[in-house]
């Protein structure tokens, strides 16, 4: 048996080079020996160090979508947003909306998951806690508010913030995102 320090670092790795394979060839394309050719390994390694094809793939989907903190949890915001202001500027900006393989990677999970019950989990859990925190920020920024509206309102965000960074990939359409903010902001002013 390796290392543990060798055995994280060959895991990760294999998940980096998962994500560049998913990068080129898509979520069908991603095999197990383009893994291996990515991470430099044989196939035999990569099975060793995460598991067959399937495995590998729910391995990595957690490795994504593993938020920046100790906590072990998934989410789309990064731990440094701490206000609704902070979110909005997020989930509208530049790094979030850009048509990038970061899409790529989400839209192979997103198919993925249709199949595979375990990366359907780990989206779900992803996409909840995204929700949950966007709640909170809203409930502090709008204390008199009804905690449903609020909730909805949270829902309504994320369903935007995600509908608009999918459409780019499209539709390059300059202003589309700065529309979408502004609907959003409208929304957040109903509360």
């Amino acid at each position: 048996m390796a290392r543990p320090s060798v055995a994280n670092e060959r895991r990760q790795q294999i998940m980096e080079a998962t994500l560049a394979t998913m990068t080129e060839h898509g979520i069908s394309g991603t095999t197990l020996d383009r893994i291996a050719e990515s991470a430099g390994m044989s196939r035999g390694h990569v099975r060793h160090f995460l598991g067959n094809r399937d495995e590998i793939l729910v391995n990595t989907a957690r490795y994504f979508y593993a938020d920046d903190s100790d906590s072990g949890s998934s989410a789309i915001l990064p731990t440094s947003v701490a206000t609704l202001d902070e979110a909005i500027d997020y989930l509208f900006g530049e790094e979030f909306t850009a048509s990038d393989s970061e899409n790529t990677i989400v839209l192979g999970f997103v198919e993925a998951a249709r199949t595979n019950p375990q990366i359907a989990a780990v989206l779900a859990e992803a996409y909840s806690q995204t929700r949950e925190r966007l709640h909170s920020h809203i409930v502090v920024a709008h204390p008199k508010a009804d905690p449903a509206s609020c909730e909805n309102v949270a829902q309504g965000v994320l369903s935007a913030a995600l509908g608009n960074v999918f459409i780019g990939d499209f539709d390059s359409e300059t202003g589309r995102s700065s529309r979408t903010r502004s609907a959003v902001k409208k929304l957040l002013n109903t509360l």
